[in-house]
């Protein structure tokens, strides 16, 4: 038989459904392998009528993964946007945030930030000094109320998405069902689909998928989850992902300065000086200390 293209629009344990011309195919990968994503392309070799074999995987042009100790676990491959959904209520984790946006620093990907909930008033002012930081990094910050505001959301947010590999990911709670439901008018039906193709169960929504978009492009939605590994990036990475880090680096008298407690580090002097905030460092800290604990 020949070989067919497709695309990873989901994945759920070592059953994978490829998008293959508008027909969904259930594949498995050869042997025990499970280096597929969500997002891949892949090469496939017919079995029946609704199943194949992956029998290789093209080039990524990207690649996000989440890591810790002893293993990782791919989110999406080639991926062009990540939007990270926070909201005014409930608080979110700038751990998560910052991590998520180093993640995209490493993998060349653009990250934007989706405020959601913005008709909540008396949390807004706090969320947007919260956000502010990123901002003023240069990540591009979207407000948006997807409940109250529904037609306004999907106006902001639908000229990004178009044309694009985009990703959702934020915490449970954050508002990101509604979005995709918003902006993927079809999600819920398509939901249903893939959890019986693959066997997940007809609720669950624990497996990451992605959806074609009515203007062109793909949404990929992934599982929320409260923390980001980063175990897999080295520190010459780590220090490169912090986007502040830029101007300052080269500027240490020590080549070899890891910028953690060393004399004359010029990252530090702007940690002292303000012009890199002292929370973002203290999280560059603990990464250099989680990439030294891999084990894999």
């Amino acid at each position: 038989m020949k070989e067919m293209l497709g695309t990873i629009v989901a994945a759920h344990g070592r059953h994978y459904l490829a998008d293959v011309d508008g027909r969904m195919l259930q594949c498995v990968t050869r042997g025990k392998k499970t280096n597929v994503a969500v997002g891949d392309i892949v090469h496939l070799k017919r079995t029946s009528d609704d199943q194949a074999v992956i029998e290789k995987i093209d080039e990524r042009k990207t690649l996000l993964y989440r890591s810790d100790q002893y293993k990782s676990k791919l989110l999406a491959a080639n991926v062009t946007r990540l939007f990270i959904v926070v909201a005014t209520e409930p608080g979110f984790t700038d751990d998560l945030v910052s991590r998520a946006l180093v993640a995209c620093e490493a993998a060349g990907v653009e990250a934007h930030l989706i405020l959601n909930k913005t008709d909540v008033e008396a949390q807004l002012p706090r969320a947007r000094e919260r956000v502010k930081v990123y901002a003023d990094l240069g990540y591009p910050v979207h407000e948006v109320s997807a409940k109250r505001h529904p037609e306004q959301t999907v106006a902001t947010l639908a000229p990004l998405l178009e044309g694009q590999s985009s990703i959702l990911i934020g915490q449970s709670g954050m508002g990101k069902s509604s979005l995709v439901n918003l902006l993927v008018p079809e999600a819920d039906a398509a939901v249903r689909e893939i959890s019986e193709a693959l066997d997940a169960g007809k609720h669950t929504t624990t497996f990451t998928r992605l959806y074609k978009l009515p203007g062109g492009g793909a949404l990929i939605d992934s599982p929320g989850f409260q923390e980001f590994g980063l175990y897999h990036l080295t520190e010459g990475m780590l220090e490169r992902a912090f986007v502040e880090f830029g101007p300052h680096l080269g500027g240490c008298k020590f080549y070899n300065c890891r910028h953690l407690a060393e004399p004359h580090c010029s990252i530090l002097q702007a940690v002292e000086d303000g012009k890199i905030a002292r929370m973002r460092h203290d999280l560059y800290k603990q990464l250099v200390h989680e990439s030294s604990q891999t084990l894999y």
